[in-house]
């Protein structure tokens, strides 16, 4: 008998050491995909974060262009006035001189 309760004993520590053991393991991988968890959701809100930023560079880098574009308009119809006062320039020069 006593050896029988001295078997169940140590069957009962084995298995209490075993689910411990097993536990110990449980509870690190917790820990574990917790941490991920939470360096997961800082990397997505970096990357939204990122994503706007970039957003707004493009926006930038669009409006400059197109700032570009209207300053070579107005140098374009700056040529256009000049070469127009030109002509109505050396029109009214022929008229005065009577050529």
């Amino acid at each position: 008998e006593k050896k029988k309760r001295d078997a169940t004993a140590a069957a009962s520590a084995l298995t209490h050491a075993l689910v411990d053991h097993l536990n110990a393991g449980v509870a690190q991988s917790y820990v574990n995909q917790k941490k991920l968890d939470t360096e997961t959701k800082i990397l997505q809100a970096n990357a939204s974060h990122f994503a706007r930023q970039t957003l707004l560079w493009l926006k930038l880098v669009e409006d400059f262009n197109q700032s570009l574009k209207e300053i070579g308009d107005v140098e374009n119809w700056a040529r256009s006035i000049e070469t127009d006062m030109r002509i109505i320039s050396n029109a009214l020069d022929h008229a005065y001189k009577g050529d």
